[in-house]
């Protein structure tokens, strides 16, 4: 089982005809609402990949909150961890612009409240997997990354939004190219290039790293070995969700002990199907979705970095 500590939203998107350039004003013809935030979205992403998901976060007492209580609920979370809290939901806004490319703001809300002392020994024990962004208080998140550790779970830290973190606390840590630079240059790594960054961690902390490459796919560094895969040819419409689609598919694949390069795949045929549909959560493919394309995108290859 994956237990999920992590950020709930409501996302306010606004389709632009191109990403706001700083004091320049963008009409938009409209907007919408849609469930989000980092921890649901990747809740809901492994959930749908055939994980089994508890989630431990906060909502506000408001009707944003109860709507993605409601929503997480229904993609087959356990969210019965999650607490409301005397402060407005979160809420992020999304600008996406007519290229797919997007800019959000986070209004964290009642994310700050989240709290390790959420999860109690015996919900620790019963998970295998430990799923964990930064949109709660790093404090928060590093003492539970620890207590995990030294409970003998598989800690996965996906550093976004990027800052410092603790290795020490992880067994993989996940970023894109730019957060991979913010996270070593946040614990004094000489290292900038994110492949370079991934073999630093590694050497430095045994650490294992996957970096995720847009539209190149994704490369993983582990003290195994490295892998690259490629990422599927779509057109896409909004690449919001496809970071926590790539991510929350990664964990179920490998809570479910899938290898890595096989849950490489997966996760990256995953991620390419969420830039086809407008939204965080709602573009997440679920496991059939998934195994249809797969074929469509050739295994990872092992590489000499």
């Amino acid at each position: 089982m994956i237990l999920v500590f992590g950020s709930l939203n409501m996302d306010l998107i606004v389709p632009v005809p191109h990403l706001p350039r700083p004091g320049e004003t963008v009409l938009s013809p409209a907007h919408a609402t849609a469930p989000g935030g980092k921890g649901a979205n990747q809740a809901v992403a492994a959930a749908r990949a055939g994980a089994d998901v508890v989630m431990v976060g906060c909502v506000g007492r408001d009707a944003f909150g109860d709507e993605l209580l409601e929503i997480v609920s229904a993609a087959g979370v356990d969210t019965r961890p999650i607490e409301p809290v005397n402060a407005p939901t979160g809420v992020a806004v999304v600008c996406v612009a007519d290229d797919g490319e997007n800019q959000i703001v986070v209004a964290v809300g009642a994310n700050a409240s989240a709290s390790h002392e959420q999860v109690d020994d015996a919900m620790l024990a019963a998970c295998s997997t430990v799923l964990m962004q930064m949109e709660t208080p790093l404090r928060e998140v590093f003492t539970l990354a620890g207590r995990a550790k030294r409970a003998g779970k598989y800690v996965i830290v996906n550093a976004a939004p990027a800052g410092p973190v603790m290795p020490e606390t992880m067994d993989l840590l996940v970023v894109n190219e730019g957060e991979a630079e913010a996270v070593a240059h946040a614990i004094g790594l000489d290292a900038r290039d994110a492949r370079a960054v991934a073999l630093r961690l590694r050497k430095v902390h045994g650490l294992s790293t996957v970096v995720t490459l847009g539209a190149r796919g994704a490369l993983a560094v582990t003290p195994e070995g490295c892998w690259q895969i490629g990422c599927l040819a779509v057109e896409p419409v909004d690449t919001v969700g496809a970071g926590d689609a790539f991510t929350g598919t990664l964990a179920a694949a490998l809570d479910n002990g899938m290898a890595m390069a096989d849950a490489l795949r997966a996760a990256s045929v995953a991620g390419a199907l969420a830039c086809l549909a407008h939204g965080a959560m709602p573009s997440l493919p679920d496991a059939a979705a998934i195994d249809a394309r797969l074929a469509e995108l050739a295994p990872a290859v092992a590489v000499d970095l």
